[in-house]
């Protein structure tokens, strides 16, 4: 398979762009180019331009900002089939985040200025793609509506879940990163996984979250 191919496949997977049809994502997917990155190696900081959309081939990307008090906490992990840059490459606005390459990592690429010109030749995918991003706004105020309605459990048992899927039964995060992607307090975060660690649900060691029970958790999850 071809590294446009792949792109191609990525793409789909990807709700933004999932009800394209073949032929357009492959129009889309030939105007990709490939970059490396070392481990550990900045891709683009906070407020850095908006001027691409990143898939990841291979590695692993940090999307990391700073706290208050100098430490950084990890927003997101992208994997291997994820894509991330979406809202950049269509409005060209800051980035919000930092990116860094967890491990060596190989990124398709897809530069702003060639995304806006493919629209402009197919109308068509960019009325696909408003009506694709009103869907994602919908789904954000569920969500942000789940975070203030759903017990600390249940929102982070799905943060785990959600978690394990993209990187397996090891998560490497931290208590205080994890608090930041449910709303909580690391304290909080730290009483609940304890409870579960005594459940045996899951174990604890330094850096990484070590799932043991992924039909508790799913239950959990699911608030049964």
């Amino acid at each position: 398979m071809s590294k446009q191919a792949e792109f191609a496949v990525i793409l789909k997977m990807n709700p933004m762009f999932a009800d394209l049809g073949a032929d357009e994502l492959q129009r889309l997917s030939n105007l990709c180019h490939t970059q490396h990155l070392a481990n550990g190696e900045v891709l683009f900081q906070k407020g850095d331009a908006g001027d691409a959309l990143f898939g990841v081939r291979r590695g692993q990307i940090r999307i990391e900002t700073g706290a208050s008090d100098g430490s950084r906490l990890t927003l997101n992990f992208m994997g291997p089939g994820d894509l991330f840059g979406e809202v950049a490459v269509l409005d060209g606005q800051s980035r919000t985040a930092d990116a860094t390459a967890g491990e060596a990592s190989e990124l398709f690429v897809l530069r702003r200025e060639d995304f806006l010109a493919f629209l402009e030749r197919e109308p068509k995918v960019a009325i696909k793609l408003i009506a694709l991003l009103c869907q994602r706004i919908r789904w954000q105020s569920e969500r942000m509506e789940e975070s203030m309605l759903q017990p600390l459990p249940v929102r982070l048992a799905r943060r785990l879940c959600a978690l394990a899927a993209d990187f397996g039964s090891e998560v490497h995060i931290s208590q205080e990163q994890l608090g930041v992607f449910v709303g909580a307090a690391r304290e909080s975060v730290n009483r609940q996984l304890q409870a579960w660690r005594k459940d045996a649900i899951l174990d604890l060691q330094r850096g990484r979250i070590l799932l043991k029970n992924m039909t508790r958790l799913t239950s959990i999850a699911r608030n049964e």
